[in-house]
């Protein structure tokens, strides 16, 4: 198969997934009902950490996509 995307750009949208996926991981948690309240709700994790988290990978999947891999020269000498 014939990708558009160089093989590192590819690579680099795998980890950025990777790292939204546990970004939103970090925002599961258990709810609060009618009947009870659960005040984890308003955790560090669950509010900030995670969103930060999942904010970041989704920058990441923006610069893994725009990301341009340098070509070498085809001029340059090699040497051994």
């Amino acid at each position: 198969m014939n990708f558009n995307l160089p093989k590192l750009n590819l690579w680099l949208i795998l980890a950025s997934f990777c790292i939204i996926i546990v970004g939103f991981a970090l925002m599961v948690g258990a709810p609060s009902g009618a009947t009870e309240y659960n005040p984890d709700i308003f955790s560090f994790r669950r509010i900030t950490l995670g969103p930060m988290i999942a904010l970041f990978g989704f920058v990441a999947m923006v610069f893994a996509i725009l990301y341009k891999p340098k070509k070498k020269d085809s001029n340059e000498i090699k040497k051994d």
